[in-house]
């Protein structure tokens, strides 16, 4: 039996739009991310991987198993941070305190989010993460990459591989990443930060 298995969205297909198509969730979810499952299993059968957990892989390993380790995680947690969308979504408790503090506020904060997804070169993803004592930090992480190999509690992920936007939004980067604000679950993203 594998190890891994595509994570069920605790929302259908259709429930994003108009920021994410049914469509694009067809083919990311679906295809892509059933891709890296199935690649992952393959890889880890019979090595020492196949008995360690998802982001302990990602922490350990090298090559084709990271890639694929580490594109599960991303997109585990960037499919399970979304929900229906709504006008003025914003966080609320611990994190909307800890945004205010480090950034200013929170359309300071999301400038900067979208501008670090926006200017990250090629394929990747942009992060919001927590360091051990909670203070909030924005990187930007190439290919398969993820915060815990920094460390770092990762929160909130957007990404920019071209195949999360480009039925929807061709080559407009910028204007996918600002839609996205629109489906954020913060309560997701809040229960992150206060593990």
């Amino acid at each position: 039996m594998a190890k891994f298995e595509l994570i069920t969205l605790p929302y259908e297909a259709n429930a994003l739009e108009p920021v994410i198509s049914a469509q694009t969730i067809g083919f990311h979810h679906g295809k892509h991310l059933q891709g890296y499952v199935n690649n992952l299993n393959a890889a880890i059968a019979g090595t020492p991987f196949e008995e360690m957990e998802l982001a302990d892989i990602v922490k350990k390993a090298t090559g084709g198993m990271l890639n694929n380790a580490g594109q599960i995680l991303n997109h585990n947690l960037y499919f399970l941070q979304f929900g229906k969308p709504a006008a003025d979504n914003r966080p609320v408790g611990k994190l909307a305190a800890a945004i205010d503090a480090q950034f200013g506020s929170f359309e300071a904060f999301q400038k900067e989010f979208v501008q670090a997804g926006a200017t990250l070169f090629g394929s990747g993803w942009v992060w919001l993460s927590a360091d051990s004592n909670g203070k909030l930090v924005i990187t930007q992480e190439t290919n398969a990459a993820n915060p815990v190999q920094k460390g770092l509690t990762p929160l909130l992920t957007f990404d920019v591989w071209e195949h999360a936007y480009y039925l929807d939004y061709q080559n407009r980067r910028p204007d996918h990443l600002n839609a996205l604000w629109q489906i954020v679950d913060w309560n997701v993203v809040e229960g992150r930060y206060g593990k």
